[in-house]
């Protein structure tokens, strides 16, 4: 994630651009979420994109991911969506794959590419878990800093429950640990279609809610553009 450092320049920027990221969120993935039509999917995501090449052998697997409805603990889907996720897209920077200082893909677009940095692989998995089921209040998508790498990282987290020791989901490595365990990551803040957290001595403090993120909304508009279907939420 193409990102400077130190984390407060970046991140006095990112809470300034921080608008109705919870309202679209629960836009695209509402209460309860809904099936997707992945043979629209494909077929808009050729009209906008040309030939998917490799990629729609990629696009393939993540629907039958997806279409797996074995009866599964949270834990099970939160490996099966990691490793999904960190096995078919690689690392690549947004300056080299997309010439752009900071480009969040939709889903089908790391999958069509194969390739992505820290954000996608978060933006990917919250997707997916949303749409498997898992509540939107046990995710949120994390922004670190990666203090062995020394500089700004995107992972995603579950909670069990609202008070419980997160679980992270990181592209750096395929085992999903408790955030105890990654004293290499620095929580700056957190987010989801419920608000906003900064991490505090007394645990994370919600303050307020997220209001506007415009990256979410160019990222919502193109997975609408793609064939994914928006609901309105109360």
């Amino acid at each position: 994630m193409a990102l400077p450092i130190p984390i407060p320049r970046t991140f006095s920027w990112l809470c300034g651009a921080l608008l109705l990221v919870g309202m679209m969120l629960g836009d695209v993935l509402g209460d309860a979420p809904v099936d997707w039509d992945f043979a629209l999917i494909k077929s808009r995501a050729q009209a906008l994109y040309g030939p998917l090449g490799e990629g729609q052998q990629r696009i393939d697997d993540w629907q039958r991911l997806l279409a797996n409805r074995t009866p599964a603990g949270d834990v099970d889907l939160l490996n099966r969506v990691n490793r999904f996720f960190n096995q078919r897209v690689r690392y690549v920077e947004d300056v080299d794959l997309w010439h752009q200082v900071d480009y969040w893909e939709t889903p089908i677009e790391a999958l069509w590419k194969g390739a992505g940095d820290c954000e996608d692989y978060a933006i990917a998995k919250y997707f997916s878990l949303r749409h498997l089921g898992v509540a939107s209040d046990k995710l949120r998508i994390t922004y670190v800093k990666a203090l062995r790498l020394n500089r700004a990282h995107m992972v995603l987290t579950y909670y069990a429950s609202p008070d419980a020791m997160p679980l992270v989901l990181d592209s750096l490595i395929d085992d999903i640990q408790p955030a105890s365990q990654r004293t290499d990551l620095l929580p700056v803040y957190s987010f989801n279609a419920e608000g906003l957290w900064l991490p505090g001595a007394k645990g994370n403090q919600k303050v307020g809610d997220t209001k506007r993120l415009s990256r979410w909304q160019e990222l919502l508009k193109r997975m609408q553009a793609e064939g994914f279907p928006v609901e309105t939420t109360n």
